[in-house]
């Protein structure tokens, strides 16, 4: 103890002491700078004063999208670090470290529950661990949440984002993109609706896959969406590329996306897109007549 607390009363030490405040009370918005109360972005679904989304993990995702409860399912375990691959530190290191902080075995995340009364399994690829990287554990996951549709008999609504193949697993990640097409092939054999929500950011070898063979495809607002990034194609081309260019209002334009959808309203949406592709009546609506044919 210092002379100056030696000297200084206990009551008036305790008005100076540093008091513990959370790290997240407040969020920067990255479009205008404001600052927002943790507490309100949650009530607003995690989107900004300003309209930006900001990027949420699984938990998030299944708590916004489903009715009420929902039932959740393991992926599958895979190889770990089969290329035994080391950069500036181990593959083994970057997954230990993206576990401890995501608490999840990879970057997918399945649910089955309701959506507007509707059963629908939901995978969600998480940009937290590892950029969502496709990877060998993502793909599988991919596989399981079909199998799961399949099974259960419900559409596939599959949330995006991610950077691309996961480099460290090298042609082991890119046998993902043409194993998880023969999955959604399998729902469409089936006659299930399989659904996209592009969100920010989808880019790499999961656009050039699953993320672009949905029957629907939707999108929230300001996404980045594409194969290569746009500074990488300014580079090949050497030129500038237009305002707003892999936006998901630019590829609502050009027809890639379909609709361009706020958070809130995604549940809605989905609900009204599922009902109409089962061919199931709206909610409370009066199932038509049946007459029965007369013989002549």
């Amino acid at each position: 103890m210092s002379w100056l607390q030696r000297l200084t009363p206990p009551g008036v030490q305790r008005m100076f002491e540093k008091r513990d405040t959370p790290e997240n009370l407040w969020v920067k918005c990255p479009i205008s700078g404001e600052m927002v109360f943790n507490k309100d972005l949650e009530a607003g679904f995690h989107v900004t004063p300003a309209g930006h989304h900001m990027r949420i993990g699984p938990e998030l995702r299944f708590k916004y999208l489903f009715d009420s409860t929902w039932t959740t399912t393991d992926i599958p375990e895979v190889a770990k670090d089969p290329l035994k691959f080391k950069d500036d530190k181990p593959y083994t290191s970057r997954l230990t470290a993206a576990r401890k902080k995501t608490n999840r075995e990879d970057a997918m995340a399945i649910a089955t529950g309701l959506i507007k009364g509707i059963d629908t399994t939901v995978i969600v690829q998480d940009f937290a661990f590892m950029g969502g990287s496709l990877g060998m554990g993502a793909g599988e996951a991919f596989i399981k949440a079909c199998d799961v549709a399949l099974e259960k008999r419900t559409p596939l609504v599959a949330f995006t984002a991610a950077g691309g193949a996961r480099m460290q697993e090298g042609a082991l990640s890119l046998m993902q993109m043409p194993r998880t097409t023969l999955g959604i092939q399998l729902l469409k054999d089936a006659g299930l609706p399989y659904l996209v929500v592009l969100t920010d950011p989808t880019t790499g070898g999961v656009t050039a896959s699953y993320a672009m063979l949905g029957d629907v495809h939707l999108a929230e607002p300001g996404a980045l969406i594409g194969f290569a990034g746009p500074r990488v194609i300014e580079q090949t081309i050497r030129e500038k590329l237009p305002e707003g260019f892999q936006r998901s209002e630019y590829l609502l334009e050009k027809g890639m996306v379909d609709k361009v959808v706020h958070r809130r309203d995604l549940p809605e949406t989905l609900g009204n897109l599922m009902r109409i592709m089962l061919k199931r009546p709206a909610p409370g609506a009066n199932a038509p007549a049946v007459t029965e044919p007369v013989e002549g």
